[in-house]
């Protein structure tokens, strides 16, 4: 029977942490006594001077006897290990769950035990009484957070018997059967214990795997993650066990048994992370990174694959997916396949399952996230766009290490191409990674991705990120710029990661504001002496790279609302603590926001007369969704002189990191951000039909307004004079700024690219 709410709930922990200390007090007197029995017994068998048969037997007798007191000793010890880390967690575990209870009651909800480690929560609604409108929702968030740790909860309920049993053997006549130095080791042999089970576990069985997995191996580190792939029995048994739970969770039309397997690709893939990591203390050793290369091009034989066994690096690729890998692990591996696609593109893409149905969706990526997984360059890109130490050393490797086929180090080699060039080349066969043809845009995206995590330095949707950049990233960030930025066509072509060109530029808006400066040693925008991460573009990529990426609605969106929020830090930290504003600077900070607007604007107008009003729809789409946190009453976040812009699931909003010039007071500049970001204007299509000047019209004076709210909200919050000669002087910069902007956006900038 599984543990429920009220088991957990009432139960009274204090008696086994009696227990406990009654085994700690006996793991230490069976210590001494096999201590003894070694020192005294034996030593005084095998000093004896025993003669004839009785010799042998009396010997022999008594080395069992000193064994079996040390066998004592190690399942006393297990078992005092065991009960004391799950007495630990179990005392956690109950403390949480009555607090979530204690809140739910407060709120009025009533919490139903459902006998199966879940709950179900409703309102009590009196009568007369009114049901809260978003009471569905938060009753459904405390009984996913209850469930969620009573089914913690009877995981290690489960794993203490399981162990137990072990550790005890069933024979009262033979001690020690299995030695557990902790809770984590005696979780591991349970999760193996339901993996050897394979595509046969009970869904039951999948959801308490998943659990073991996720908890274990995902949030506590190296140890649990290293016993489990061990366990496994090596590179090959791991694959051939992922590849046929991931073949056989998405066969059919079986959605919870999909949603299982989704789970196992991520706890899996994230504890194979850890258990990689030479950083943790245990770790699994660098020749599984070689083994798996050399599993790489060898065909797996699995059942359920059909005619086309599985490459193993088409396996390996949904494991890689989650998790932020090592680089001396993911590196060799990403190098490898990148290579092998270079010497035959379609390697792995002729070699999909062939199970007799057409309804391919997943192949071996059960999340059906960025490809169906049939190709690993798509895959070790993704893997790379959640490792961001190991795609930033990926990226900016100059001299790069050769691989034979069979994975194995090509001494003396030399590739001739450095991986940035060859994935950003025009003429690059991107692989067929998906259902319909052509299928390329996958791996685009992937490569947009891991660009992100190399740039930005932290994983493309990692939803509270932190911005880190160093001299290695901003040197990423400048061939980013500049390759993209000079060549429209390649944008276009891989118009799928604009997106992700969006969120760098974001992440690198005071480097664009200082390279519209023409990087200026006495810009206001100029890093301070000695800083690291900063991109030195100059002022033609600049430009470039602004008219190519306003083509782009997704990547439009971003940089305008980064330049907003850039621009009201650059404005407040003009303001001395005794309130004198350095006019000067904020004249210029207002100029130079209102250019980028400008030029973002006039790329916009360009490139909605080249393909026609339906083009704008698609702007206004990613503006809303850009500014719907607003919507949710969800403010900006400044920590370490980086505005967070946090994730909104229900609009669609991928987080994004943006630096600001000082956090100094920060509360009163989040303030600031959300008033800017709130006054956004839109410029949607107004019964204009299919004028196309008159959307244009509406984006230039969309366009303006927001160019000029940084500096208006500056005013108001400062009480500056409109009517004053500062005050004029603003009006001046941000109109002189705008129209600057989209003038050298007019002359300098590209033209608009419609793919034809």
């Amino acid at each position: 029977m599984p543990l429920t709410y009220t088991d957990l709930i009432e139960v009274d922990l204090d008696k086994l942490g009696a227990a406990v200390s009654d085994w700690r007090i006996t793991v230490d007197h069976l210590k001494t006594l096999a201590e003894d029995a070694g020192s005294g017994l034996e030593a005084k068998s095998e000093s004896a001077r025993w003669a004839g048969a009785n010799a042998t037997v009396t010997r022999g007798f008594v080395k069992k006897t000193v064994k079996e007191f040390a066998d004592l000793h190690t399942e006393a010890d297990s078992v005092y290990q065991i009960l004391d880390d799950a007495h630990t967690e179990l005392v956690s575990l109950q403390r949480g769950l009555k607090t979530l209870a204690d809140n739910a009651q407060a709120k009025r909800y009533m919490i139903t035990d459902n006998g199966d480690t879940t709950v179900y929560v409703s309102e009590y609604v009196g009568p007369g009484e009114p049901s809260k409108d978003d009471a569905k929702e938060e009753m459904r968030d405390f009984a996913d957070r209850i469930s969620a740790r009573v089914g913690r909860a009877n995981d290690v309920d489960q794993s203490v018997k399981s162990a137990l049993a072990r550790a005890h053997g069933g024979d009262r006549y033979n001690a020690g059967h299995a030695d557990y130095g902790s809770l984590d080791e005696a979780q591991a042999a349970r999760a193996l214990e339901l993996a050897r089970k394979g595509k046969h576990m009970t869904d039951a069985e999948l959801k308490e795997f998943n659990r073991l997995m996720k908890y274990n191996g995902v949030e506590k580190g190296g140890e649990f993650a290293t016993d489990f792939y061990q366990g496994l029995g090596g590179p090959k048994k791991t694959l051939e066990f992922y590849g046929t739970m991931s073949l056989d969770g998405t066969a059919g039309d079986d959605r919870s048994r999909l949603a299982l397997t989704r789970d196992l690709q991520r706890s899996m893939g994230t504890a194979l992370a850890n258990a990689t990591d030479p950083d943790h203390k245990h770790h699994l050793p660098a020749s599984w990174g070689e083994q798996f290369r050399r599993l790489g091009t060898q065909r797996l034989l699995m059942n359920g694959a059909g005619l086309n066994q599985p490459y193993g690096y088409q396996v390996l690729g949904g494991l890689l997916r989650y998790g932020n890998y090592d680089a001396k692990f993911i590196g060799p591996i990403a190098e490898h396949i990148v290579q092998l696609h270079h010497r035959n593109p379609n390697l792995f893409t002729m070699n999909k399952p062939m199970t007799g149905g057409l309804d391919l969706d997943f192949g071996y990526n059960p999340s059906g996230r960025v490809g169906a997984g049939y190709d690993p360059l798509t895959s070790v890109l993704e893997a790379l766009g959640h490792s961001p130490e190991a795609s930033k050393e990926f990226f900016s490797d100059e001299h790069p290490t050769v691989y034979n086929t069979d994975g194995t180090v090509d001494e003396g080699g030399k590739l001739g191409y450095t991986y940035f060039d060859e994935l950003t080349e025009k003429k690059f066969q991107w692989p067929t990674d998906g259902e319909g043809f052509p299928s390329q845009p996958h791996g685009v995206d992937a490569l947009g991705h891991a660009l992100e995590s190399a740039t930005l330095g932290h994983a493309y949707d990692d939803p509270t990120p932190k911005l880190i950049r160093d001299a290695d990233s901003a040197d990423i960030m400048e061939k980013v710029v500049h390759t993209y930025g000079n060549d429209a066509k390649l944008t276009k072509q891989q118009e799928i990661l604009s997106d992700s060109l969006g969120r760098m530029g974001a992440g690198y808006i005071d480097d664009i504001n200082w390279g519209l400066d023409n990087n200026g040693s006495d810009s206001i925008f100029a890093p301070a002496a000695g800083t690291e991460g900063h991109a030195t573009f100059g002022l033609g990529d600049t430009r470039k790279f602004l008219s190519t990426i306003g083509q782009h609605p997704d990547a439009y969106a971003e940089v305008s609302s980064a330049g907003q929020v850039y621009t009201t830090s650059v404005l407040e930290a003009q303001v001395g603590d005794d309130g004198n504003i350095n006019q000067g600077h904020v004249r210029d900070a207002t100029r130079s926001g209102a250019e980028i607007q400008g030029m973002l604007d006039q790329s916009r107008a360009d490139q909605v007369r080249a393909e026609g009003v339906a083009k704008d729809k698609e702007y206004n789409e990613s503006l809303e969704k850009r500014h719907g946190w607003v919507e949710f009453g969800t403010g900006a976040v400044v920590a370490g002189s980086v505005a967070f812009l946090p994730e909104v699931a229900a609009a669609g909003v991928v987080a994004t990191a943006i630096p600001v010039l000082t956090d100094t007071g920060s509360g009163a500049l989040e303030q600031q951000i959300g008033n800017v970001i709130g006054d956004w204007t839109e410029s949607k299509q107004q019964n204009s039909g299919e004028d196309v000047q008159a959307q244009r019209t509406a984006i230039y004076t969309a366009g303006e307004a927001n160019a000029e709210a940084p500096a208006r909200n500056f005013m108001e919050h400062h009480s500056i004079d409109r009517n004053g000669t500062f005050g004029q002087d603003l009006e001046d910069a941000w109109s002189i700024g705008y129209g600057r902007g989209t003038d050298r956006e007019d002359q300098q900038g590209q033209l608009p690219q419609t793919g034809e």
